[in-house]
């Protein structure tokens, strides 16, 4: 048992690790997004159940994908932006 709580720890910390590094280009802030995730983490620390725990995980992953999908979004939007621009300032 000590051993899959060792190993749930460190799913936890890297979750918490990729979160923190998705976190520096929120749209609120990286102060806002590190404050609401420590809050989140802080709530959940006195989770024992191994099933909630991994509940949780996957509920942290999901999270990381919206994440990246933002991110991704506003890149492409940016992009379609500029190529669109210059198209526009040509013709």
């Amino acid at each position: 048992m000590k051993m899959a709580n060792n190993s749930l720890r460190g799913e936890v910390l890297n979750l918490y690790k990729n979160l923190l590094y998705l976190g520096r280009d929120y749209p609120k802030g990286a102060d806002y997004f590190k404050r609401r995730l420590k809050n989140v983490f802080l709530k959940n620390k006195d989770v024992k159940d191994p099933e909630k725990i991994k509940e949780l995980i996957g509920r942290g992953e999901f999270v990381m994908k919206e994440l990246e999908a933002l991110y991704f979004l506003r890149k492409y939007r940016a992009m379609k932006q500029r190529y669109y621009s210059d198209i526009n300032k040509t013709n």
